[in-house]
């Protein structure tokens, strides 16, 4: 996959397991991903956890004829982390014709719950001519 320029790029976020129903991805919590506090920021959990879902998504999906976006998402923060690593297990829920609902957990290196999200994925029929 393609990354380069884009916010997995920029944020560090490297996709390490990618199965029809699974994906699982990295990132750094450093500068990138810090809120002024120094802690992991809610929107770097948020983006790592929709970044899973679409990967997910996009490989269920027939390429030739169909794309996915973000729907919807929202996620809980359970835990704070200054630095290191999380890592983010997306599964499906539920795949349908129009939409996919993926569940989403941010854990640290000690296997603790970081952040826990859902999302939604509309899938698009897209026309590549």
């Amino acid at each position: 996959m393609e990354n380069k320029k884009t916010l997995l790029d920029t944020l560090g976020i490297e996709i390490k397991l990618l199965e029809k129903g699974k994906v699982i991805a990295t990132m750094p919590v450093d500068g990138r991903t810090h809120q002024p506090f120094g802690l992991l920021h809610g929107g770097a959990s948020v983006a790592l956890a929709e970044t899973v879902a679409s990967v997910g998504a996009y490989e269920l999906v027939d390429k030739s004829t169909q794309g996915v976006v973000g729907l919807e998402i929202n996620a809980n923060h359970i835990r704070s982390k200054k630095d290191g690593y999380v890592t983010a297990t997306g599964t499906v829920l539920h795949r349908g014709k129009t939409t996919m609902v993926w569940d989403i957990k941010i854990t640290d290196e000690q296997d603790r719950l970081i952040s826990v999200s859902r999302c939604t994925i509309a899938v698009l029929n897209i026309n590549k001519d």
